[in-house]
């Protein structure tokens, strides 16, 4: 199951005389990603390298590294850690010794690793779309039974006769759901799907 971040991270280590400070994030959307990126990269630094993932897209760079030394390490260290909707920028300072190709790789994937294992994770649950009508007394029951079993209100529409709701949930939860709202409204209000 993949995990995404709950909020900014960040991991600094030296070495051989070179700085290195690692910050991750969740993302929702690349221009997310590309925004942390800006956001964060010193410009006074020698390389501002990253990678970020999101479902089956991504994108890394090496930011003047040897080819493959920087980016795709940090992107293979956010696939080790089971991560998804992640972005990870390292940042690097020269300090005058030469690491080598494996020395960048190992400390630029180190770096990432070791900056997302020490995050605190949040499990990305696969939701599908359902749909319900509930009267206007019902919805703080149902907000709070949806909320209980992982899901999201997408959508509230206030009629003349109560609330229609488009909700997000996990696959695995929508027969719960289905038992619950009925038992709290006499079986007035059912999922579609």
């Amino acid at each position: 199951m993949p995990f995404t971040l709950s909020g900014f991270c960040e991991y600094r280590e030296e070495i051989r005389k070179s700085r290195f400070i690692t910050f991750a994030a969740p993302i929702s959307s690349p221009a997310e990603a590309q925004a942390f990126i800006e956001q964060h990269s010193d410009l006074n630094a020698s390389h501002n390298c990253w990678a970020w993932k999101l479902g089956d897209h991504y994108r890394s760079t090496d930011d003047g590294e040897p080819g493959g030394t920087a980016g795709r390490p940090i992107l293979a260290a956010i696939d080790a850690q089971d991560c998804d909707q992640v972005a990870v920028l390292v940042i690097r300072w020269y300090g005058g010794i030469q690491l080598g190709t494996g020395g960048l790789a190992r400390a630029y994937g180190g770096g990432a690793n070791k900056c997302l294992q020490a995050a605190a994770k949040v499990e990305l649950i696969s939701r599908v779309p359902v749909s319900c009508a509930c009267a206007f007394a019902e919805l703080p029951l149902v907000k709070l039974r949806v909320a209980e079993l992982g899901g999201l209100v997408v959508e509230e529409t206030f009629t003349a006769n109560g609330v229609d709701l488009r909700l997000a949930i996990g696959e695995s939860q929508i027969d719960t759901l289905q038992t619950q709202l009925a038992g709290l409204s006499r079986g007035r209000i059912l999922l579609q799907h």
